[in-house]
């Protein structure tokens, strides 16, 4: 008996189906010409239609649907309200309530808030001040778009790094000033008085109105009136820089009952005297130093426990002030007995980008400081959760600081790289 057979490969199968379907096409297009060209046109169509419907689908490139994103409070002091977009009334602002669009801030006379957006950039509402959260969102290409109105009262805004494309923008009856990265200003709106003012402190940015655009730099004004159809556009003086004592700092003294503190600022080509104003308050509603001196350092006797506010500004040859410093906060301690370094514990940095997010336990009623700035909420068990600002990229230092009014004082620091 003898068995033989041949090998095939699906290989060949399918050559084979292939080839036996092109003889059958090539038939039916000689045979039914316009059949076949109806029926090529008709598959033809419908892939067509087939991908145009899954293209709609996916969003066009570089122009995603914006996402709204929520602001927060990082710091509160005094009578501050907000009206959510959703009410008709005023509740009293809290760190845990979100700030979306459409939301209102009030402060009152004796009342700041600072609210930060998820861009970077932060609000200080001063007393007397009313704004309107005007956008807030961002979308798929991370680009954010950020936009307050000043109502009434005064408002200084900083901006961070943000992405290409986003905006930051602040409205002032009528006038749109839209601020570059890294800048800096004060914006102050009286509507009864029709003053209406945009510094520039720090950076880049140009203010709209009525189709006229002006660009500001470093220390440069406009200001308006509501009838007037133009801008005017001035040159401020900068102001010194405060230097001691530093913002935050806490100052010791034991055996008397009062303290001599010196500060010190930098000097000013231009001027020929200071203003130095000391107060309880960070608003300055009332003043316990207000000091004119010729030099760039003055001592303060008598000085006694508690927080204090200090402001410097200079005066030039022709009596004309500039504007106000930076804050600068210090707090006069008495050194108890207890000299000893308090509980801090930290838990490892987790970082978001260039925002890192701090959290730890310190000593029940002791304060908190991150980088100089004070941690607003504390656990009654003394855990902390803080989110600095968006640092620069390279190498940063994260400094630490928890203290007690007795004069306890631990501080930690870690080194951090930010890509």
């Amino acid at each position: 008996m003898h068995v033989a057979w041949k090998t095939v490969t699906y290989r060949s199968v399918a050559l084979m189906i292939l080839a036996a379907f092109a003889l059958l096409g090539l038939g039916m297009r000689l045979a039914f010409p316009q059949f076949t060209e109806g029926s090529i046109q008709a598959a033809d169509n419908l892939a067509s239609k087939v991908l145009e419907r899954v293209a709609g689908m996916a969003p066009a490139a570089g122009g995603g649907a914006s996402t709204a994103q929520q602001a927060h409070f990082t710091a509160l002091d005094g009578t501050v309200r907000v009206k959510k977009s959703s009410s008709n009334s005023f509740i009293s602002a809290d760190y845990n309530v979100p700030l979306e669009k459409g939301d209102v801030v009030q402060t009152g006379s004796e009342g700041m808030a600072k609210v930060v957006f998820n861009d970077g950039t932060s609000y200080t509402v001063r007393q007397d001040s009313l704004i309107v959260i005007e956008e807030n969102s961002a979308n798929d290409q991370q680009q954010t778009n950020v936009a307050v109105a000043v109502s009434t009262g005064t408002v200084d805004l900083s901006t961070s790094t943000y992405s290409q494309g986003s905006k930051s923008q602040v409205i002032v009856a009528g006038a749109t000033a839209s601020l570059a990265p890294e800048s800096a200003a004060q914006v102050h709106n009286d509507p009864k008085a029709d003053q209406h003012e945009i510094l520039l402190k720090k950076g880049t940015g140009e203010v709209t109105r009525n189709g006229e655009t002006v660009r500001l730099a470093n220390w440069e004004k406009v200001s308006f009136q509501a009838k007037e159809p133009r801008m005017e556009k001035a040159r401020e003086t900068g102001p010194p820089v405060p230097i001691s004592p530093a913002n935050m700092m806490p100052i010791f003294f034991s055996g008397e009952s009062t303290k001599d503190v010196e500060f010190s600022w930098t000097p000013m080509a231009n001027a020929v005297g200071y203003r130095l104003r000391i107060s309880r308050n960070p608003y300055f509603s009332s003043t316990l130093v207000d000091k004119r001196v010729n030099t760039a350092d003055v001592r303060v006797t008598s000085l006694g426990e508690g927080a204090y506010y200090w402001v410097v500004q200079s005066d030039d040859a022709a009596g004309k002030e500039s504007v106000e410093s930076e804050k600068n906060r210090f707090t006069i301690i008495p050194k108890g007995k207890q000299t000893e370094a308090i509980d801090l514990e930290l838990d490892p940095f987790i970082q978001h980008g260039p925002v890192i997010e701090v959290t730890g336990k310190t000593q029940v009623g002791a304060r908190v400081m991150v980088n100089g700035r004070e941690v607003p909420m504390i656990s009654p068990d003394g855990t902390f959760h803080y989110f600095t600002p968006p640092l620069s990229p390279g190498e940063s230092v994260i400094t630490v600081t928890a203290q007690t009014a007795q004069g306890g004082v631990n501080t930690q620091q870690k080194k951090i790289i930010i890509q």
